[in-house]
């Protein structure tokens, strides 16, 4: 990628959000902004995915607010919001044999009026993201037949054609094997490390404790604890948010979680 992100802030403040009548999330904060890799931690059903979806727009808060650079984001014209922030869902794929370079192409939506050719400015970047994903060889391959681990790269290589400077990222790495998930998480690492922003869902905790700057950890839709790795990763806090007993130690300079039932 090009390197040249602008600077940008992302903040909830007292975010709590409903889905019908049901609440999800109450009293949330989260800040994030370039160089950060955010991991939302907690149990199935804690609101990791909702929260995702508030911070991309995608969901209206019932109360708070989320904002980008102090700006709230329904005040943001909505093809600016999607120039600057890319949401990739948990589950997504592509079911239809687009060739990967295709497939990619739609990252660049956002840039460009409707019917129009892609400009030089848009091939290089769909190249750029193939090439930072590790994908630029796949190019002209159906993406239907590439395994998981490789859909897995494309669909990041589309969300960040578009050069977002913010990167919601919801269980990238679910169902793929160890190697595929070092891969993925990699490219999530080095595109933070070029002035991105990313917000993560994982599940994976040994993989958070590797990868993220800052944990968020999430238990029945609120903030149970917010930090450093090391400081969210503690066997009273997983015990309180999972129900298990964790065994935290280090191995091979990295942290490790083993967990257990009580």
């Amino acid at each position: 990628m090009n390197g040249l992100l602008h600077a940008t802030g992302l903040a909830a403040t007292g975010l709590a959000v409903a889905l019908g009548d049901r609440p999800v999330l109450s009293g949330v904060d989260l800040t994030a902004g370039p160089g950060d890799v955010i991991g939302l931690l907690g149990p199935n059903g804690a609101g990791k995915t909702t929260l995702l979806r508030t911070l991309a727009g995608l969901l209206a808060p019932t109360a708070g607010s989320v904002t980008l650079d102090g700006v709230p984001l329904a005040g943001i014209p909505q093809v600016v919001l999607a120039r600057r922030l890319a949401y990739l869902a948990s589950g997504d794929d592509c079911r239809w044999p687009l060739a990967v370079e295709a497939l990619v192409a739609l990252g660049r939506l956002p840039h460009r009026t409707p019917w129009s050719r892609l400009s030089k400015a848009d091939l290089a970047a769909i190249e750029a993201a193939m090439r930072f994903a590790g994908v630029l060889d796949l190019a002209g391959r159906p993406v239907t037949q590439l395994s998981g681990g490789e859909r897995a790269r494309v669909l990041l290589a589309r969300a960040l054609a578009g050069d977002p400077e913010l990167l919601l990222a919801d269980e990238p790495v679910a169902g793929l094997d160890p190697g595929h998930q070092l891969d993925v998480m990699d490219v999530l690492a080095r595109r933070a490390g070029a002035g991105g922003t990313l917000v993560v869902a994982l599940h994976d905790l040994t993989l958070a404790a590797r990868y993220c700057t800052r944990l968020v950890l999430l238990s029945t839709g609120t903030v149970l604890a917010e930090g450093l790795p090391e400081a969210v990763l503690t066997p009273e806090n997983l015990r309180a948010a999972y129900g298990i007993e964790a065994t935290v130690g280090t191995l091979g300079g990295h942290t490790a979680i083993i967990a257990e039932r009580p």
